[in-house]
Formats: C-alpha cells, sequence, structure tokens
C-alpha cells in the first residue's frame, strides 16, 4: 500500500515554553492527517510537518494552529 507523505515547516511568531510547544504540537497531531508535528531545541519557533496530502493540505494544518491565537505561518507555500 502506498501512502503519500508532504511536508512543510510552520514559523510561530510567538516566544512560547516548551510546555506551551509540546500542547501546540499534539494538538497538531490531532488531526488525522498528520504523521508528525516536531520542533528541534535550538530552532522552536519552527514546527516541521509531515503529513499525508490525499487528505488534508498545508492551509488546513496551519489554520488549526493559528485558531488557537497564535501568529504562525507556513515557510515556503
Amino acid at each position: 500500500m502506498y501512502i503519500s507523505i508532504a511536508d512543510f515547516i510552520i514559523h510561530v511568531d510567538e516566544s512560547l515554553t516548551r510546555e506551551q510547544l509540546d500542547r501546540l504540537q499534539n494538538a497538531v497531531r490531532e488531526n488525522t492527517c498528520v504523521v508528525s508535528a516536531a520542533t528541534g531545541d535550538r530552532t522552536p519557533h519552527l514546527m516541521l510537518i509531515a503529513y499525508n496530502p490525499d487528505c488534508a493540505n498545508a492551509r488546513e494544518i496551519l489554520d488549526g494552529v493559528t485558531s488557537q491565537g497564535l501568529r504562525a505561518t507556513a515557510l515556503g507555500l
């Protein structure tokens, strides 16, 4: 079985604590089309999202982040 995977980066314009970042990552992962969502220790304002483009798109995932009251943009879109 073949599953498509796409990825993109979200730049979060907020300074978030580790706890807030963990909650945000978990919220993004609740989307059934998201395969992974992670930030790095050195770049906590950047979140790499991997998802199945057959059932979601980057705009929908980004809208899920901004609907939480955060300022964020998708890089490269």
